[in-house]
């Protein structure tokens, strides 16, 4: 099923099958996306294939320096007919909303996704309401660099289960999305129904106490680091274990090795680190940080014959 889902999406984004397989494996772990690149290299394009495919009621908010919080969240709508206030839904009330260049606007509106990216319910004058059943958002953004962008909070950074980044596509990709006489149709190759069994699925995936052990001790090597100030939160190692477990289920395995856990960590946990000084004086980025820490850990070796044995509560 991934493969094809893979494929599909790989008719209008080109070359870049395994940013798509690390974009799905986050859905279907229950995660949030930032993806973050230069302007026009597919994002958003990525996005909107993305919730074609899989089914998904899709929203959109472009964020600009005057958007408010209640363009995502909603707001109370006075009825004269009814003479009585009424709910009128924002961006935010469907399965997959892109967010798209949310570092564009201010910080005040940002922090109007912090409850539906964790509760996954929105408040409007004291009255909760539920999100949809799934919801995930799939943000974009621009590096700083990029003029009238500014950093997101730490909060809501930590609210993303992955960060991952497109790059420009390789020659022959180029090639192919050039000279291209249309635009592929996308098929809907799956339904919200079968999305959301396919996440239970995967939270039965089974976390061995020796790997449990090495996620621990990677994450705790991020906090004691004399060269990283703010390390890994415990949402971002319960996000480590999510995505290893999805990692694992679509590998044909019901349990985590070592591998699934190097194959994402840098991707989930480099956009949490906050860098010392020293480290960004001598232009040593977020990644390269991960990648030292991921690199000082011993695996764990298999002691007990099978990676499948549950830990003992």
């Amino acid at each position: 099923m991934m493969n094809q889902i893979i494929s599909e999406i790989g008719k209008v984004v080109k070359g870049k099958n395994d940013v798509v397989e690390k974009v799905l494996i986050a859905l279907f772990a229950g995660g949030h996306i930032l993806m973050e690149d230069e302007p026009g290299l597919g994002k958003t394009t990525l996005a909107k294939a993305v919730s074609k495919v899989l089914g998904l009621e899709s929203g959109r908010i472009q964020f600009t320096p005057d958007t408010m919080p209640s363009d995502i969240t909603g707001y109370m709508n006075y009825n004269e007919k009814e003479r009585d206030f009424e709910f009128r839904e924002g961006a935010v009330m469907c399965n997959l909303l892109l967010a798209d260049e949310i570092n564009r606007t201010s910080a005040k509106t940002q922090a109007a996704l912090l409850e539906a990216m964790e509760e996954r319910t929105v408040t409007v004058d004291s009255t909760t309401y539920s999100l949809p059943n799934p919801f995930a958002v799939i943000a974009t953004q621009n590096p700083l660099t990029s003029g009238g962008t500014q950093p997101l909070p730490d909060s809501q950074l930590d609210r993303f289960m992955v960060r991952l980044s497109m790059g420009y596509p390789d020659v022959n990709a180029q090639l192919e999305m050039l000279m291209g006489t249309k635009q592929a149709e996308l098929r809907q190759l799956m339904t919200v129904e079968q999305f959301v069994a396919l996440q239970q699925n995967i939270q039965d995936v089974v976390l061995s106490g020796e790997v449990c052990e090495y996620i621990v001790k990677l994450c705790e090597s991020t906090r004691h680091s004399q060269d990283i100030v703010t390390g890994v939160s415990c949402r971002g190692a319960k996000s480590l274990v999510n995505m290893c477990k999805s990692t694992a289920y679509f590998s044909g395995r019901n349990y985590i090795i070592p591998e699934d856990v190097e194959k994402v960590f840098v991707d989930v946990v480099s956009h949490r680190l906050v860098l010392s000084p020293k480290l960004r004086s001598g232009n040593v980025s977020q990644n390269d940080a991960a990648k030292r820490i991921l690199e000082s850990c011993q695996k764990p070796r298999l002691l007990h014959g099978v990676w499948n044995r549950k830990v003992a509560v």
